[in-house]
């Protein structure tokens, strides 16, 4: 086993170490209209009910649209998406209909009024549990009322933001047959 010899870091950029898991695309609605925004700060933080939380920022277009409709679906995009991904965080949807700037296909979702996004592999339908205010941004807690996901392929190459504009797309998979003691069965 390898012991590492470690230096000092900037905590400022220790986000870049523990960014959490594949950017997503959030897609909402509200009033007749539909946006998209990139997010790579997420966490899941219930299985059941399977609970996702996030941050928006009141200046974000988006914000208004999911406070106001309490609704979005969180959409996984896969790596040849990169150049939407990158698209979609650098404008605004207060003047840009992202939709079509990026060439995606809005497609119904079934229990929410945002759309699902065709391109994404998965997209997952979502109804605002609870949102918390705090000094800096509010937390929003999404319930996951409804899921669809591409049958393949089985593990798809998905996108990580690890800060400063650098991504890593998914790396291999390991399966093991051990489990942890807190899994389910």
């Amino acid at each position: 086993m390898k012991t590492y010899r470690k230096q000092h870091f900037d905590v400022a950029n220790v986000r870049r170490l523990l960014e959490p898991g594949p950017v997503v695309l959030v897609s909402s609605a509200w009033q007749g209209k539909q946006n998209i925004m990139t997010m790579g700060w997420h966490m899941m933080i219930g299985f059941t009910p399977a609970l996702f939380g996030c941050y928006i920022d009141e200046s974000n277009h988006s914000y208004e649209m999911v406070t106001q409709s309490g609704e979005c679906v969180i959409n996984l995009p896969t790596a040849d998406l990169l150049e939407q991904v990158i698209g979609i965080g650098n404008c605004s949807g207060a003047d840009t209909n992202k939709f079509e700037r990026f060439g995606l296909t809005s497609v119904p979702a079934e229990d929410v009024a945002a759309p699902l996004i065709g391109e994404c592999y998965a997209s997952l339908e979502c109804r605002l549990a609870d949102a918390h205010p705090n000094p800096n941004h509010p937390l929003f807690v999404w319930e996951v009322v409804r899921a669809h996901v591409a049958s393949t392929p089985k593990l798809p190459k998905t996108l990580h933001y690890r800060g400063d504009g650098e991504f890593m797309v998914s790396g291999r998979e390991i399966a093991t047959l051990q489990r942890y003691p807190d899994q389910r069965r």
